[in-house]
């Protein structure tokens, strides 16, 4: 049995996306990633036995770390609003990840659509707040959440595909007021 590599898995996972945040999914490589970390090619099939291998634990590894940035230590609308802006800072900051995460189709991304996303522990902590906050109930907050990740969404594409320029704090000002819009009409008896 050949021997363990001396470059750990993390280390590969780590040069591989600095390398997919800076040229982008269709510069890595087996070889190009060797050449980027200064090794043959050989760990990098030990830990993933081929590309496929590598794109999935990439992808997995890049969701984490994105999943982290989008982390806030606040609660209810400002834990929301923080985690819209950190999303926004992706695509404004790092667009080839954003592109590769949330624009190319990965199933793994997004199965269980919106859901998915906001039926999660926290999501269900956070929603009750906003509930709370706003003196609304489960389902309003449900319509309003989907309907400004929806907006961001759409802002973080048009900006990490370079459609159009804006400064963050443009952006920013952008949510509040999407989001001031959503509210008003759920409170006025809008929604269907």
């Amino acid at each position: 049995m050949p021997s363990s590599p001396k470059i750990p898995k993390e280390t590969i996972l780590q040069h591989a996306l600095q390398m997919l945040i800076r040229e982008g999914y269709s510069a890595l490589n087996i070889k190009a990633l060797a050449k980027e970390i200064g090794c043959s090619t050989q760990p990098i099939s030990w830990h993933f036995g081929n590309m496929d291998g590598l794109r999935r634990a990439l992808l997995e590894y890049a969701l984490q770390y994105a999943k982290e940035k989008q982390t806030t230590s606040s609660s209810g609308m400002a834990a929301f609003y923080e985690a819209g802006t950190a999303y926004i800072d992706i695509a404004f900051d790092e667009p080839r990840l954003f592109q590769y995460l949330y624009m190319n189709n990965n199933e793994k991304v997004f199965i269980g659509g919106f859901d998915a996303i906001t039926d999660t522990t926290e999501g269900g902590i956070v929603k009750a707040q906003i509930a709370q906050q706003l003196d609304i109930n489960i389902e309003e907050v449900e319509i309003f959440c989907r309907n400004m990740m929806i907006y961001t969404h759409g802002l973080a594409s048009f900006i990490a595909a370079g459609l159009i320029t804006v400064t963050k704090q443009e952006v920013y000002e952008m949510m509040r007021q999407s989001a001031k819009g959503f509210l008003s009409q759920i409170n006025a008896g809008l929604r269907k």
